[in-house]
């Protein structure tokens, strides 16, 4: 049961990254939505949240959904 969860949500994730690489703005936003924990943790410098710094991530995230080749 566990390989086709995962296996499901694999697809769904090809599925999201063909859509947010076609322009789909609700389909990038849900993959950043899903990777927003491991952004937030590397944006805490020093014990703090650098808001300028996860924004960089946001963007540099972006950035690599649209060279990414599947």
């Amino acid at each position: 049961i566990a390989e086709r969860t995962a296996r499901r949500e694999q697809v769904n994730f090809e599925e999201l990254l063909t859509q947010a690489q076609c322009g789909s703005e609700a389909a990038l936003g849900e993959i950043l939505a899903r990777y927003r924990p491991l952004l937030v943790k590397h944006s805490i410098c020093d014990g703090f949240f650098d808001e300028d710094l996860y924004q960089e991530l946001c963007m540099t995230m972006i950035k690599c959904i649209h060279c990414f080749r599947i």
